[in-house]
């Protein structure tokens, strides 16, 4: 079975599209900016991949929330669906929810309602969505929302779900980040050899999610299937054997081998532990699948944008299938030895046909999703 992808939206860092983003990313531009929402002096890192939108000097409350409706809106108006959300399940993943708007409540006093809290009140505002959920399953949060609407349009609860993710940087995260990391992060560079740890980044996606044929436009592309797992193995060290299988659960659910795979988003946090566990797991999963699909990793341009991360690499997935075009790992120069063999785009964009693509998402915890999606022809 098969479940067609017919509206998506996505703001990050560097666009305020998917098409925006995914033009950015290809231009292999730096985008990491000097920390902004957070006094520099207070921390040992001091840079971050935030959204513009501040007022200079200053922060607002319900930034996440803006995003989530603003994402929501357009996904939907995509798959032709209208403003009108009231008999259409709204899944939403998040790490932080609306945690900063907490702190500014705490220490600036910043006027936020309890009910502005929940995600749910803003869609019902919005949309008149009645049916909300929030998953807070760190950076998974958003597979395993997309996991839960399959199974949902499978079970026959519903024809359609919108999917999103939405995170802005808080400082409790940010502080809890600088201080737990062994190295000082001056940039976000999954699987080279210079890599410190993660920054944070902020961002909001969305996707429409529908029985396959009932849509009423264009089709972007297909869910395969979706593994997940929580392995609970360490707080933050990630299990390869976890991953492994979350991993080939997903090609068993989408009927799919190692070779069938033209593209693997990686997680590709920066951090050393989640680089080298997944490099070695898929070095073994792609072992003997002829030249291997290609990989790249987004987090390098748009930092860990927590609990929507798993998204927006579904989104950027989906472009490149459609453009035959894979972006670059920003700042790959020195592979680490464990992604010795991998397909790592470097330097340039990668260009050839593409039709199955691995999103992979691993979150503390050893919170596990894998999607796999394939091009709509």
């Amino acid at each position: 079975m098969t479940w067609d992808i017919t509206g998506m939206a996505a703001i990050a860092n560097i666009g305020a599209s998917p098409e925006e983003i995914f033009a950015a990313l290809c231009a292999g531009q730096e985008s990491r900016t000097p920390l902004k929402a957070f006094d520099p002096e207070k921390y040992r890192a001091a840079y971050a991949y935030e959204i513009d939108d501040r007022p200079a000097g200053g922060d607002i409350p319900r930034r996440a929330t803006r995003w989530l409706t603003t994402v929501v809106r357009q996904a939907a108006a995509d798959a032709g669906l209208g403003e009108d959300l009231s008999q259409i399940p709204v899944l939403v993943g998040t790490t932080m929810r609306e945690q900063r708007s907490l702190e500014l409540w705490w220490r600036d006093g910043v006027d936020v309602a309890l009910e502005d809290l929940h995600f749910g009140t803003a869609l019902k505002a919005a949309f008149g969505a009645s049916t909300t959920y929030t998953f807070a399953n760190a950076c998974s949060a958003t597979l395993y929302a997309l996991g839960l609407a399959t199974d949902m349009i499978e079970a026959g609860t519903a024809d359609t779900v919108v999917v999103a993710g939405t995170d802005a940087a808080t400082e409790s995260g940010f502080g809890t980040l600088d201080r737990v990391q062994n190295g000082i992060p001056d940039a976000l560079r999954p699987f080279d050899a210079t890599h410190k740890g993660m920054l944070m980044g902020e961002g909001a996606a969305a996707v429409v999610v529908q029985r396959a044929g009932t849509g009423n436009g264009p089709v972007h592309a297909r869910v395969r299937g979706v593994g997940m797992n929580c392995d609970a193995h360490h707080a933050t060290a990630p299990d390869p054997d976890g991953i492994t299988r979350a991993v080939l659960d997903a090609h068993r659910r989408a009927g799919v081998r190692a070779r069938d795979i033209d593209l693997v988003m990686l997680h590709g946090s920066g951090t050393p532990l989640n680089d080298a566990a997944e490099a070695g797991v898929l070095r073994r999963i792609f072992d003997g699948a002829g030249s291997g699909p290609r990989m790249t990793a987004i987090k390098a341009m748009t930092g860990h944008t927590l609990g929507g991360s798993g998204l927006l690499s579904l989104v950027m997935a989906v472009l490149a299938m459609k453009e035959g075009t894979v972006p670059p790992v920003l700042g790959l120069t020195e592979p680490i030895p464990e992604a010795a063999g991998l397909g790592l785009v470097r330097g340039v964009p990668a260009a050839g046909p593409l039709a199955i693509a691995q999103i992979d998402a691993f979150g503390f915890g050893g919170i596990n999703a894998v999607a796999i999606v394939e091009a709509a022809r």
